[in-house]
Parts: C-alpha cells; sequence; structure tokens
C-alpha cells in the first residue's frame, strides 16, 4: 500500500512536470507569433509610412529576418513535445528505480518489525509469543506423531533478586546484568531459539529433543552452576540468585498454557529448596488456591493486627537463669488454622509485604520487651531479621523509630539473621548490619551450619551470637557426626569470642551433653514450647529457672579475633 502510494506520488509529480513544459511550450510559441507581426508591422511601417495589407505581405515577402521569425513558433512547439518526451521517460526510469528501492526498504522494514515483535530489545531473545508459538508447534507435531520425540520440558528460571538489583544500581546497570544473563544461558544451550525471555525477569528454555526426563534437572544444574559467578557491571560484583522450575510434556499436560503454568507452580516450589529446582507434581496444586488466598489475607492480617508472636526461652546452661527468649511469627488463620512461617514470610517477601510485615513483629516484640523491663524482668528479645530486611537501607531507621515509640534500649534487643540471608548479597547486607551494629544492637547468626556461608564473610560480620541448628542439636546423641559438628561449632565460637545457643534441645540427656561441651545457652523443648506473651508471664512463675539480671552469658574470650 506504501508502494502504491509513493507511487502515484511520483506519477502526480510527473505529471505536473509535464504540464509545466507543455505550458513553458505554449507560451513560446505565443511569444513568437506575437513577435512575428510585431516585427512585420514595423518592417510594413518603415518601409512605406504606413500599414496595410498589402504593405504587410510586401515585408514577409521580401525580408529574410522575418522568414527566420517565422520559424520561431514551429521551434518553440517541437521543443515541447520534445521536453514532454524526454520527462516522460527520466521520470519512468526514476520511477522504477526508486520503486525498487523503496520496495527493499519496506521488504527491509518489514522483517525489522516482525522481529521486534518476537524477540526481545534488550537480550535480542524469542519473546513469550514467539515461545509459546514453537512450544505448542511442537506439541502438536507430537501428537499427531508427525515429529519424533514425543517428549518435551520447560523450564521457567527466575531472577529471585534482580529487583534489589534494579533498585540498587538502576536501570542501565540492571539491564546489564539481563544481557549477561542471557548470555550465559545461550552458553548452555544448544540452539539459541531453546531460550525465552518471558517477563522481566523471567527467562524460559525448552528442551525438545530428550527421551528421558532427568536431562532436564542435568540442565537445570548446569544453569545454577553457569549463574553461580558474579556477574561485572561497571566495575561492581553483581551475585544473582536464580530458581528454576520444570514441567514435562505429556506428563503435566498437553498445552503450552498449562505446561507453563504448572512451571510457575514448580518454581514456588523451588524457591524454597535447597536445590534451587524443582520438577512439577501434582502434590504442588494444593498448595497454590490457597497460596493466592493467602496474598490478600496476610495484608488484611497486618493491618488488622491478626498476627500472634510466640516466646521461647532461653536458659544459660552453666546458670540456669532465663537470659533472653526468641520471638516466633504465628498466624492463626480463622480458616486454615495455624499457618507455618516458612509458608506466608516467603509470600511476603515476593508480594512486597515484607516491609509492613517486619514493622509489625518489631513493634510488638519491643513492646513485650519495654513492658517486661517495666515489670522488672530484664528479658532480652531475638527478633529474626529476614534477607528482604538486610537489603532495605530504611531498616536502622525503622528498627529505630520503633525502639523510641515503645521506649526500649538497643541492648535489650538481639537481631537474628540467617547465613543463607546474608550471603545472597553480602556487601549491601554487611553494610545494613554495621549500621545497626554502630546503633548497639546485638547480631546472632541463626540455623548456623545449614547455609552456604563463607567464613570471609562471617569473620567480617559484627556478631555476639551463633546459634546451632536444631537439626544437629536433636540428633547429637544419635549421631557421632552430628556430635562432632556440635562440639566443633561450640569451640569456633568461642574462638571466635561468641556466645554459642543450641536450638532444639528436647531433653536433659542433651541438656547435659552440651554442658559438657561447654555450649553457653539453650533453647527448646526441654526448656519450654513457645508460648504467648500472656503465658510467658505464668511460665515464669510455675518455672523452676531463674531470671537473669539483665546480663547474657559472659562471651568467651576469642583464642583470636577475625573483625
Amino acid at each position: 500500500m506504501v508502494l502504491a502510494i509513493v507511487q502515484n506520488l511520483f506519477t502526480d509529480n510527473v505529471r505536473l512536470l509535464k504540464s509545466e513544459a507543455s505550458k513553458t511550450a505554449y507560451q513560446g510559441v505565443v511569444i513568437a507569433i506575437l513577435a512575428v507581426i510585431v516585427a512585420t508591422a514595423l518592417a510594413c511601417y518603415l518601409d512605406t509610412g504606413f500599414l496595410s495589407l498589402d504593405g504587410l505581405w510586401a515585408a514577409q515577402k521580401h525580408n529574410v529576418a522575418l522568414w527566420m521569425l517565422n520559424c520561431m513558433p514551429f521551434v518553440f512547439g517541437i521543443w515541447g513535445q520534445y521536453s514532454n518526451t524526454l520527462i516522460a521517460h527520466q521520470a519512468g526510469a526514476m520511477i522504477i528505480d526508486q520503486t525498487q528501492e523503496l520496495r527493499i526498504k519496506a521488504d527491509d522494514l518489514e522483517k525489522e518489525t516482525k522481529y521486534a515483535a518476537t524477540h526481545d530489545r534488550l537480550t535480542d531473545l524469542p519473546t513469550r509469543a514467539l515461545f509459546y508459538d514453537r512450544v505448542e508447534r511442537t506439541i502438536v507435531a507430537a501428537l499427531k506423531g508427525e515429529k519424533e520425540p514425543t517428549r518435551l520440558s520447560i523450564l521457567l528460571i527466575e531472577i529471585e533478586n534482580y529487583k534489589d538489583i534494579y533498585e540498587a544500581l538502576g536501570r542501565t546497570s540492571s539491564d546489564l546484568v539481563l544481557k549477561q544473563i542471557s548470555t550465559r544461558l545461550q552458553g548452555v544451550s544448544l540452539e539459541r531459539d531453546d531460550i525465552a525471555k518471558i517477563d522481566g525477569n523471567v527467562f524460559g528454555v525448552f528442551l525438545s529433543e530428550q527421551t528421558d526426563a532427568s536431562r532436564s534437572e542435568e540442565f537445570a544444574r548446569q544453569i545454577l552452576k553457569t549463574m553461580e559467578s558474579p556477574f561485572i557491571v561497571e566495575g561492581l560484583q553483581v551475585t544473582i540468585h536464580s530458581d528454576i522450575g520444570i514441567v514435562h510434556f505429556p506428563d503435566h499436560g498437553s498445552d503450552v498454557d498449562t505446561l507453563v503454568q504448572k512451571a510457575g507452580v514448580a518454581l514456588r516450589i523451588a524457591q524454597k529448596s535447597t536445590k534451587g529446582y524443582a520438577t512439577y507434581s501434582p502434590t504442588f496444586d494444593k498448595h497454590t488456591p490457597l497460596r493466592l488466598t493467602l496474598i490478600s489475607e496476610l495484608r488484611q492480617a497486618i493491618e488488622r493486627d491478626g498476627l500472634e508472636l510466640a516466646y521461647q526461652p532461653q536458659v544459660s546452661i552453666k546458670t540456669g537463669e532465663v537470659c533472653g527468649v526468641e520471638a516466633l511469627l504465628r498466624w492463626n488463620h480463622p480458616v486454615h488454622g495455624l499457618v507455618p512461617p516458612d509458608e506466608f514470610v516467603p509470600l511476603a517477601e515476593r508480594n512486597r509485604m515484607i516491609n509492613p510485615l517486619t514493622q509489625w513483629v518489631l513493634r510488638r516484640a519491643f513492646r513485650d520487651c519495654a513492658n517486661w523491663h517495666k515489670q522488672g524482668l530484664p528479658i532480652k528479645v531475638s527478633v529474626n531479621l529476614s534477607a528482604k530486611d538486610l537489603h532495605n537501607p530504611e531498616l536502622p531507621d525503622l528498627i529505630s523509630g520503633v525502639a523510641v515509640a515503645t521506649g526500649i534500649k538497643p541492648e535489650w534487643v538481639k537481631l537474628e539473621i540467617t547465613e543463607s540471608s546474608v550471603m545472597s548479597d553480602p556487601d549491601s547486607a554487611l553494610g545494613i548490619i554495621r549500621r545497626l551494629h554502630d546503633m548497639d544492637y546485638d547480631f546472632s547468626i541463626d540455623d548456623f551450619g545449614t547455609g552456604y556461608s563463607s567464613m570471609a564473610y562471617l569473620s567480617k560480620l559484627p556478631l555476639s551470637e551463633i546459634k546451632i541448628d536444631k537439626t544437629f542439636v536433636m540428633d547429637m546423641l544419635a549421631s557421632e557426626n552430628n556430635a562432632a559438628i556440635v562440639k566443633a561449632t561450640i569451640n569456633l565460637g568461642h574462638n571466635l569470642g561468641l556466645i554459642v545457643t543450641a536450638e532444639g534441645v528436647e531433653n536433659k540427656e542433651i541438656m547435659a551433653r552440651l554442658m559438657e561441651y561447654g555450649c553457653d545457652v539453650a533453647q527448646g523443648y526441654f526448656l519450654s514450647k513457645p508460648v504467648s506473651v500472656q503465658n510467658f508471664n505464668q511460665w515464669m512463675i510455675d518455672s523452676h529457672w531463674k531470671i537473669a539480671d539483665n546480663r547474657p552469658p559472659a562471651r568467651p574470650v576469642a583464642a583470636s579475633k577475625f573483625y
């Protein structure tokens, strides 16, 4: 259509040029005729002294100059026709050449438009539409028996901490990270078209030639390994964290929409997995409707004070004194009953609700701690922080504001962090932790031994305590390996000058073994299960454990200091 319009425009211009040439020729003819008439009349008047037909005829007959002047109208007429012919020829050639050029440009533009519609501008990878189309075509061919193999897999890869990268580095640098991720994925994949950019921080991989479902899991491990190395952006090292959800055709669905939806379900499960990937199972589906419901209901629970804190006492092994409590978040849902924190806290992190949730926990824990001190109970409360909290630059100001509002002192509070939360972005986390430490808040590493911490980073943290994960403590009597880990962790903590707390103390035998190993603090059901703030006061009355005089267990003298 564009070509037709342009061609018509050229034709109109040619027609205009031809009309102008004709107009000029006609004007020349008229001027030449007028010149002949005037010259003849002048010659007649000069010869006879007056104008007459005989005189005019005699002038034309005998004046040679007039003969040449008489030819001029014919010259102008012939010139006009020649000009028209020449213009038409040149214009036709021009139209042909420029039409051909425009046709080539139009074809190129059409190709570029089609490519841009199906490929991501930033990474140059296929978009969701092209990815879906290719998968659907392969499925249809497989169902018809037109193509082998009849098994295929889809992997959804989500960059979990992309939002943090975007907020920290800005759009330009975060785009560079996405480009590098795309390059690494293409390096793992055999075919470039196997990879697509599904969404802002989600990539898709299509494996069409496989006979064994385990190949997809092996491929997922390769991807995760490829992503382990830091990305260099403007001289900075950026670590990403990715999760992968896997589905298979025809096991998990017979159309692309169903497969991708179930891959998304598997992706949510992978976020909780230590492996970093998960293959879809029908058992995952029962959590999906609940999860969608919980997202909106969790927001309401935060706003309407529908959550609870339970407190589990921490007792000094040497003195038998209660030296602190750990605040544990609980959500007693009116329909679904008790929802575990590992179910709804990740929901809060993924749906931008972790900040109000953390603020609610801090306000409630700080308020209860202030009330205990007003009652003469010098209890130190431990509050857990999530990985998202440690990447929030406003966290120190938030904690400071809540402390002022509730009237507590920093030395009454201990902030618990996990190895994995620190190592997800060590530099960012370290900055937040040091700011809070400068405000006189103590830090404890929770679940020590279960993460993937680097001792080089842990040694930089201003810690006062490490907590041995309960999985080691609960089985230490039956497992020599676990007993060795517990003992080694206690020695490590003491060498670093840290208090060592053991979680999961379920009986007096474990308590006795921990005392033998020199552990400082015990926490577990042998001492008390987590109780509400109302029941905690009653527990203190009924319990044989004593209240410490607002002093935590003495920190061991470090054999060497690393911070």
